[in-house]
């Protein structure tokens, strides 16, 4: 898979569909990759050029084990827009991927054509709690965390019907680099993009899981309350991780609002 150098770190990423066609780039959930995305872009119809990265510590992506800013991820998918010479793009990012894209769209409001926020969060306190999770992950590996993890990404329906699926995602879970998932820990803890969302001018959807215990709905109404063009859509029968468990439905919500979103749409 191809690989690109975005400020002194290497990035592994995929660039699909028809040349000239719109852009929508994809950003990943803390302690996943690319692949988390590979059930929800059928529902794009091949309509649009997507791109998928690795986060910084993720997957095949380097990182600087350094204290890190949600808006350093957001100067990385920034930077590899530009590498790529893709200029605007959609943006849809989920769990911490939304956090990158919000961060992106309220420092640089011309830059999305539209942003898609789902399973995410403006604030997620404690520090504290994001700082013990960070040290018990560098201490004992991701594997510390897994099964607590899983618990909140999937529904128990979900895990029981589709343990193959499951598996998957557990396995890049466990391969993340430890200190890759501890910078984006800390860079969680330490968020607060709530003064920021009103930056966002680009039309916005945001999509919640009824059943997510990490970023509930509510968590979602208070992004929607500080962006002027933002919807909302509440998923039932979804917890966290909702753009694998409910692909089909969730891939069917950002295709109609990418396409109503898009110049010819």
């Amino acid at each position: 898979m191809p690989q690109i150098t975005i400020g002194g770190l290497s990035f592994r990423y995929l660039l699909e569909g028809p040349e000239g066609a719109p852009v929508v780039a994809f950003s990943n959930s803390l302690g996943a990759t690319l692949e988390m995305w590979d059930a929800l872009l059928p529902a794009l119809g091949g309509r649009y050029r997507t791109l998928r990265y690795d986060t910084r510590g993720h997957g095949g992506s380097e990182t600087s084990d350094a204290p890190t800013e949600i808006a350093t991820l957001a100067q990385d998918l920034s930077g590899l827009l530009d590498a790529l010479g893709l200029g605007r793009a959609h943006l849809v990012g989920l769990s911490l991927g939304g956090m990158t894209v919000q961060a992106l769209a309220s420092a640089d409001p011309a830059r999305p054509l539209s942003a898609t926020l789902m399973a995410t969060a403006a604030s997620m306190p404690s520090a504290q709690t994001w700082n013990e999770r960070a040290e018990t992950v560098r201490a004992q590996g991701t594997a510390a965390v897994v099964e607590a993890t899983l618990g909140r990404w999937f529904t128990a329906e979900f895990s029981q019907r589709a343990p193959e699926t499951v598996q998957a995602i557990r396995d890049h879970f466990l391969a993340c680099d430890p200190a890759g998932y501890a910078v984006c820990c800390g860079a969680i803890g330490r968020m607060d993009l709530r003064p920021a969302l009103a930056a966002i001018t680009a039309p916005t959807l945001v999509i919640a899981g009824r059943d997510d215990p990490s970023t509930p709905p509510a968590m979602a109404q208070e992004i929607c309350d500080g962006i002027a063009q933002a919807e909302l859509v509440v998923l039932p029968r979804a917890a966290h991780l909702l753009a694998v468990e409910r692909a089909e439905a969730a891939g069917g919500y950002l295709r109609a609002f990418l396409d109503r979103n898009t110049s010819g749409g």
